[in-house]
């Protein structure tokens, strides 16, 4: 188990205080830039980790499983070999399956999980909007993970462009996903997009982490790394107050409670 409660997904060491201090149960390291689960550069990553410490667990984005598993693997073995402090390795790690359907994705992630450290929990992902992305359908990738000894399920979208979590999917589909999950031996975490409010319907379906990063960040999003159209405002700073009313709407009773 990586954890409960809120994961924050940052950017740099510079937002990984506030985020703790605020009350996040789990910090991931990404480049929102880059995609979904964009990775950050291996000495971003080794320098949050060092940041972090030991106050929570840490996670880590590597990118999509398309892009080819050498560049994984090279981010993986730069972050566990970076010069300077030393730091806890990855509590768990992730990869997309946007572009995978209709390809080798199950051995796909039998590969991954074999370049990961022995003690980092293989985090499966499972797209919302996988009929979007050509990824392949989350109850599959549920089923294949549960046999291949990954640890947890992410459920997210892949298209931060398009509707959140609660857009492409019913509440009840998603029960039916973490449900499956469950069945199957796996923690699961969900994400997407997610408002506040959606932060208390995802905690609802009684996830293990809901994860976000838009949800989090003010609104003075930098527009360099994103493509003409409105701001990502993924790409804005951590907000310690908006941290703090997340990690509350993410507490169960605080999701039983709302409306």
């Amino acid at each position: 188990m990586i954890g409960r409660g809120l994961l924050v997904s940052v950017r740099d060491p510079s937002e990984v205080d506030d985020a703790i201090a605020s009350g996040a149960a789990v910090i991931d390291v990404k480049e929102p830039a880059a995609g979904s689960l964009g990775a950050a550069e291996a000495a971003t990553v080794a320098a949050v980790a060092h940041r972090v410490g030991g106050r929570v667990p840490w996670t880590m984005a590597a990118g999509e499983l398309a892009d080819g598993l050498d560049a994984i693997t090279a981010l993986v073995s730069a972050v566990a070999s970076s010069p300077g402090p030393r730091h806890p390795g990855p509590n768990a790690a992730k990869a997309g399956l946007a572009g995978m359907a209709g390809r080798d994705w199950r051995g796909g992630l039998e590969r991954l999980a074999a370049v990961l450290p022995a003690d980092c929990v293989h985090v499966a992902v499972g797209y919302a909007d996988f009929d979007r992305v050509a990824a392949p359908v989350p109850t599959e990738v549920i089923e294949v993970a549960g046999r291949i000894g990954c640890g947890m399920i992410l459920i997210d979208t892949a298209d931060k462009r398009g509707p959140g979590l609660f857009g492409v999917r019913t509440a009840t589909e998603l029960a039916d996903w973490v449900a499956l999950a469950r069945a199957r031996g796996l923690g699961v975490a969900l994400a997407g997009r997610l408002t506040l409010a959606d932060i208390r319907r995802a905690a609802r379906l009684e996830p293990d982490l809901v994860a976000v990063r838009s949800a989090v960040c003010s609104n003075r999003a930098e527009q360099s790394g994103w493509a003409a159209g409105p701001r990502d405002p993924r790409l804005g700073r951590i907000d310690p107050d908006l941290v703090s009313a997340a990690v509350e709407a993410a507490r169960p009773s605080a999701a039983g409670a709302s409306t």
